[in-house]
């Protein structure tokens, strides 16, 4: 018997590509994409043959004795649910950087885990690591390298920030104002990104001393600012360090922004409307923006649509 349980898409607001380096991270379920797992009828539809396929696919690596997952998980379970229509429905984008395989990870660890650490009794730093390097393993399969932050999003749905490597916990973000000027939004770059390629690639470049300096100092500084202000609602510190966030990203992450909209990305350092930034890796999919003016910024964003997570 399969739990009705659903599992929500996540926002990495801030620590994209930081995070590796030892930069905080702050990430939050987004309820507007879910996904649950299903069993097909008889006949099953092109979309649910593809997910049952894929998740075939997916349980022989969870199977391979080298990623050390056949002592936690219930795997011949898996594997016949499998074989008998097994699917995951879900509208979360792939590719666009909130969380798609973060959420079948989290199901699939929900559903079949031997022993399941309780989302809802998670206090303690060590429960959360163990759980946060399983859930890395296991997603590991779709990126070739996960921090297992995502998939942690999507099982606890809870805001989760990083302090680093070894240190992470719950934490509570400022409530919504759904008339405030303010706003965090969604825009979409029409294709989805590659995160496997986009990561190998900011690897590559972390062997420059110059490039690895600037990561664990300049973005690191503005990344680390920009969480400590949105916390604790200082909208000041925020933008000014979001601005210079914005900056650096257009300046030397070029490869992880999309074509069309680094013109976009330029006017809104050059306006102070608004300021991109990376939504997961980048490369396409979706870009995150901040401003403090939304309709200004829809004016000047004029044709592209944006898509409200949080307004202050």
């Amino acid at each position: 018997m399969l739990k009705d349980t659903l599992y929500y898409s996540k926002i990495l607001l801030f620590g994209e590509y930081g995070i590796i380096e030892n930069a905080m991270g702050l990430s939050i379920p987004y309820h507007f994409y879910k996904g649950k797992l299903l069993m097909a009828g008889e006949e099953m539809t092109d979309a649910q043959l593809e997910s049952n396929r894929s998740l075939q696919h997916y349980s022989e690596y969870l199977a391979n004795p080298e990623n050390e997952l056949t002592s936690f998980l219930k795997l011949d379970k898996l594997r016949s649910d499998i074989a008998c229509g097994l699917y995951f429905d879900s509208s979360i984008p792939q590719g666009f950087g909130v969380g798609s395989s973060g959420a079948l990870v989290a199901a699939i660890y929900d559903t079949y885990a031997i022993n399941p650490i309780n989302p809802d009794a998670v206090a303690e730093n060590d429960d959360l690591l163990r759980l946060k390097q399983i859930l890395s393993s296991m997603e590991s399969y779709f990126h070739g390298k996960s921090s297992g932050l995502d998939p942690l999003i999507c099982y606890l749905n809870l805001p989760i920030l990083v302090k680093g490597k070894t240190e992470l916990g719950a934490v509570a973000i400022p409530d919504e104002n759904a008339k405030g000027r303010g706003a965090i939004f969604l825009m979409d770059s029409g294709s989805p990104g590659k995160t496997q390629g986009m990561v190998s690639l900011f690897l590559q470049k972390l062997k420059d001393d110059g490039f690895r300096n600037l990561v664990r100092t300049q973005l690191k500084k503005y990344n680390d600012e920009c969480v400590k202000a949105f916390l604790k609602g200082d909208t000041r510190p925020l933008f000014d360090n979001l601005k210079e966030l914005s900056s650096l990203f257009l300046e030397n992450f070029r490869p992880m922004i999309p074509d069309r909209f680094e013109a976009l990305w330029r006017k809104g350092i050059e306006t102070n409307a608004y300021y991109l930034k990376l939504c997961g890796s980048g490369g396409g999919g979706f870009v995150l923006g901040f401003t403090e003016d939304l309709e200004k910024a829809k004016v000047l964003l004029k044709g592209h649509k944006l898509q409200v997570i949080h307004q202050f």
